[in-house]
């Protein structure tokens, strides 16, 4: 069969109905072309490969996996990208959907890594460590609201799916898991640059404990930090308002 590699983060599915409901949540929103990432021993794949009518290519960085994979599935012989998912362009022409029970020790990465391919992906239905899909989907306020909170969510809906024990992988991790859904959000909201909203998001959670005046100093004129909007702490600012504040960042952007 194959070996697990901890040092890729491996931790394969082994339960059919969360797989089954992984991908009814998939059919939730129509879709022509699709990516999975990680596909591993093959679990999700079976599923994904009996969609009909749509173009599907899955990214596997493992050597032995790939030809595991090519032999149990004659289906996937030319649609296997045998490199890092972090290291590839994307795979399509036009927009395409994302599944995948990504690997755990490169999950947030991904995801920053499919914010740069701007607009291009029209949903995600990703399985994550739960600490991690609880991040991404929380609201200002929340203790875990933070960089990755506030990067994606300025371009995606974020939609807590279900929980996943530990029970459903071989081997089991040490921690439970959550599945996510993004969605494109209709109005992006305004900011001076993709540059500036994540230089400003990742500079204010990066002392999260001091207000927001004292953590983005830098960043902005002195009459402008005055301003009584600057008492906050960055887990109390929504969204929206990051990316109004990019418009009285120093600079031009």
């Amino acid at each position: 069969m194959y070996t697990l590699k901890k040092s890729l983060g491996q931790h394969f599915l082994r339960d059919e109905n969360i797989c089954r409901n992984i991908v009814a949540a998939l059919l939730e929103r129509p879709f022509t072309k699709l990516l999975e990432v990680g596909p591993g021993g093959g679990a999700l794949t079976k599923h994904l490969l009996t969609i009909d009518g749509i173009e599907f290519k899955a990214v596997e960085l493992d050597t032995e996996k790939v030809q595991y994979l090519q032999k149990t599935f004659p289906a996937l012989v030319g649609k296997l990208i045998h490199q890092s998912f972090l290291d590839i362009d994307p795979p399509f022409e036009g927009s395409f959907t994302v599944v995948g029970n990504f690997p755990y020790n490169i999950s947030t990465q991904i995801l920053f890594k499919i914010l740069e391919w701007d607009g291009q992906v029209e949903t995600v239905i990703g399985m994550f460590q739960k600490e991690v899909a609880q991040r991404v989907a929380a609201a200002p306020g929340s203790k875990v609201y933070g960089v990755i909170s506030v990067l994606i969510q300025a371009f995606y809906r974020v939609d807590y799916l279900f929980d996943v024990s530990p029970e459903c992988f071989m081997p089991p991790p040490k921690v439970m898991s959550g599945v996510i859904r993004l969605v494109p959000v209709d109005d992006i909201p305004l900011m001076r640059s993709r540059k500036d909203f994540t230089l400003l998001v990742k500079t204010a959670f990066n002392q999260r404990r001091k207000t927001l005046r004292n953590a983005v100093r830098g960043l902005f004129p002195p009459e402008v930090l005055a301003d009584s909007f600057f008492n906050q702490r960055a887990e109390q600012l929504t969204v929206a308002e990051f990316a109004a504040l990019t418009f009285k960042m120093n600079g031009n952007g």
